[in-house]
């Protein structure tokens, strides 16, 4: 009895230390650190897919956190590429981008995909879906096929692979750091994490 007393009163003692032990925050330092392309600014990247169901529901959670970023952080959004088909709607987006309809388009083409079941790999529901927003469908496909937009899409693929991007959602820190959705644990836990490694940073270069 007193050997299990013993136990038991070792492992109340133990267990705060073995919680205080564990990380508050999870992430994935890069090997190979990928260079920003903010001048003078923290970068963070999200890596997103018009077609993930994870990443439409993040998205308003992003919204309000980009609303608190402080003036040292540059966010933008990363459409990731693994195949020919995700390299359809990073064009698309990277379009919106081009034609200055980004902004305005960005939701509502989530939306169309998730609540209204648009296929974007359809030219015709494209199309359609197109001129109901008020933009030339045939203006919008010269775009898409433009050298800047298919340059920003190929970047794109390559900034997926050198942040060893392997799902979406996904957040990047100045080119040192990710974070997955199962590391952040919750949508707001991901940006907690974030908020911790832009704040890293920022002590790093001082």
């Amino acid at each position: 009895m007193k050997k299990v007393l013993s136990f038991l009163l070792a492992a109340c003692v133990l267990a705060p230390l073995v919680a205080a032990a564990q990380p508050k925050f999870n992430y994935t330092p890069l090997k190979v650190p990928v260079q920003v392309e903010a001048e003078g600014k923290i970068e963070v990247l999200e890596f997103f897919w018009y077609g993930c169901i994870h990443c439409y529901n993040l998205e308003p959670v992003v919204e309000k956190w980009e609303k608190t970023l402080p003036k040292d952080v540059q966010f933008r959004r990363v459409p990731a590429i693994f195949n020919d088909r995700w390299a359809v709607d990073a064009s698309i987006f990277y379009a919106f981008e081009a034609m200055g309809v980004l902004d305005k388009l960005h939701q509502p083409f989530f939306d169309a995909i998730h609540r209204d079941r648009l296929r974007s790999d359809s030219l015709q529901q494209l199309n359609e879906w197109l001129q109901k927003q008020g933009v030339d469908p045939k203006k919008f496909e010269t775009t898409l096929k433009s050298f800047g937009v298919q340059s920003k899409t190929r970047r794109a693929a390559q900034l997926t692979a050198a942040y060893q991007i392997d799902g979406t959602p996904a957040m990047a820190v100045h080119g040192r750091y990710t974070v997955s959705t199962e590391q952040g644990r919750t949508r707001e836990g991901i940006f907690e994490t974030v908020d911790y490694l832009v704040e890293t940073v920022r002590k790093q270069r001082k």
